[in-house]
C-alpha cells in the first residue's frame, strides 16, 4: 500500500492543481483508507459549499420510455431481456408529470429513456417545445443516449438544455467487455463532444465497481473527465441485474463511489455532481453520504407510479419513499438534518458552456 502521507499530499496536490497523473491517480484509488477519505470529504465540503453553498438542486427525474434497441449487459432494460414489462409515456403523460412537478417546486426535468425508435426526432422536437412552452422557466435535461450530431442539434434549437450521457468507462477495451460489438467507446464519446460543441450543458460519468474495472480504468475516467470538462457528472455503484449476463457479479461498493465523489469535486469544483438513486439503493443513508462526499444534486421520481418498476436498470432500485417526487418533503427533512437545503431553482452549472 502506498504511504498514506503521499496519499494525502495527492490530494493537496489535487485541490491546487486539479489534476493529476494517471499513475498518481492509480496510487491514491489504489491506497485509499478510512482516514484518507475522511480528509478528502472535508476538502470536497469546502470547495462544494464555496461555489454552491449548502444549497441541493433537486431534478424531477421522468423515466418515459423503457424501451432499449441495445443489449448492453450490465442493463435490466436491455433489448435481449424478455422478462421486462415494457412502457411508453405519452406526450400527455410526460406533461401531466412535468405538471405536478412544478407544483412541488421542480424547476429542471430529466427526461429519460432507452433508445427507442418510436420517439422520432419530429416526436421529440415536438415534446420539448411543448415543455419549454409550457414551463419557459424550467430547465429541460434530456438522457436518450446517442444520436447523430444533427439530431443532438434539432433538439438543442428547440429547446433543450441540458444532455446527459455516461461514457460508462473511458476504457476502449474495458468497454468492449461491457457491451455487444455494435457499440463503442469512440462513437460515445465523439457524441459527448458533439454535445458540447452544439451548446449543451453536458452531463457524463461512469459505473463505480463495474465487472471488469480496475483502478488503471478510473484513473482513465477521471483523465476523460478532465479533458471534456463537464457540466455534470453521475456516477454510481454498478449493481447486477437478475435477468442480465452480469447476474452474478459483484456490485460495486458505497465506499469508492463516495471516494470518487469526492475526487471529481476536488478536481472539477464548479460541476454539477448528483447523489444518485444508485446510491440509495445500496445505502439507506446513501444519498446523506454522497452529499456530505461533495454532491449537490438529487433526482427524486416524477415518473407515473404506475409505471417506476418497469424501468428497473437494475436489482432493488428505490422508486417509492424519499427517491419519489411525492416524497420530497421527508428528502428535504433528510438533507436539512445534515445541514443542507432543497432549493426551487434551475441550479445551472458554473462551468462555462464556451
Amino acid at each position: 500500500m502506498a504511504n498514506q502521507k503521499h496519499l494525502q499530499e495527492l490530494i493537496d496536490k489535487l485541490h491546487i492543481e486539479r489534476n493529476l497523473s494517471k499513475e498518481e491517480w492509480i496510487s491514491l484509488i489504489s491506497g485509499r483508507t478510512p482516514k484518507l477519505s475522511h480528509y478528502l470529504f472535508s476538502l470536497a465540503r469546502k470547495e462544494r459549499c464555496r461555489h454552491y453553498g449548502t444549497d441541493i438542486y433537486i431534478r424531477g427525474l421522468i423515466e418515459f420510455t423503457n424501451y432499449c434497441r441495445n443489449d448492453c449487459f450490465y442493463c435490466g432494460i436491455r433489448r435481449s431481456n424478455a422478462f421486462v414489462h415494457r412502457y411508453r409515456l405519452s406526450e400527455d403523460d410526460i406533461l401531466t408529470c412535468c405538471h405536478t412537478g412544478y407544483l412541488l417546486g421542480f424547476r429542471t426535468f430529466v427526461l429519460q429513456g432507452g433508445e427507442d425508435g418510436f420517439y422520432t426526432d419530429e416526436r421529440m422536437v415536438h415534446l420539448i417545445q411543448s415543455v419549454k412552452e409550457l414551463y419557459p422557466d424550467c430547465a429541460l435535461t434530456l438522457s436518450a443516449g446517442e444520436k447523430s450530431y444533427e439530431t443532438y442539434q434539432r433538439f438543442f434549437d428547440a429547446g433543450a438544455d441540458r444532455y446527459l450521457l455516461r461514457h460508462e468507462t473511458a476504457d476502449f477495451s474495458h468497454y468492449k467487455r461491457l457491451h455487444p460489438l455494435c457499440l463503442s467507446a469512440k462513437k460515445r464519446q465523439e457524441c459527448l463532444w458533439n454535445l458540447k460543441e452544439i451548446g449543451y450543458q453536458t452531463g457524463t460519468g461512469f459505473m463505480v465497481g463495474s465487472p471488469f474495472q480496475k483502478a488503471e480504468h478510473l484513473a482513465e475516467d477521471m483523465l476523460f473527465i478532465k479533458k471534456l470538462n463537464p457540466h455534470m457528472v453521475g456516477i454510481g455503484p454498478f449493481i447486477p441485474h437478475q435477468d442480465t449476463p452480469f447476474a452474478d457479479k459483484k456490485a460495486g461498493t458505497l465506499e469508492l463511489t463516495l471516494f470518487m465523489l469526492g475526487l471529481l469535486r476536488l478536481m472539477l469544483p464548479k460541476v454539477l455532481l448528483p447523489a444518485t438513486t444508485a446510491l440509495g439503493t445500496i445505502a439507506k443513508n446513501g444519498r446523506e453520504l454522497g452529499i456530505l462526499a461533495g454532491a449537490n444534486v438529487v433526482m427524486p421520481n416524477l415518473s407515473p407510479i404506475s409505471v417506476r418498476k418497469d424501468y428497473s436498470l437494475y436489482d432493488n432500485k428505490i422508486c417509492t419513499g424519499e427517491e419519489a417526487a411525492e416524497g420530497s418533503k421527508a428528502l428535504k427533512e433528510r438533507m436539512d438534518a445534515i445541514g443542507y437545503q432543497i432549493v426551487t431553482a434551475r441550479g445551472d452549472s458554473l462551468i462555462s458552456s464556451i
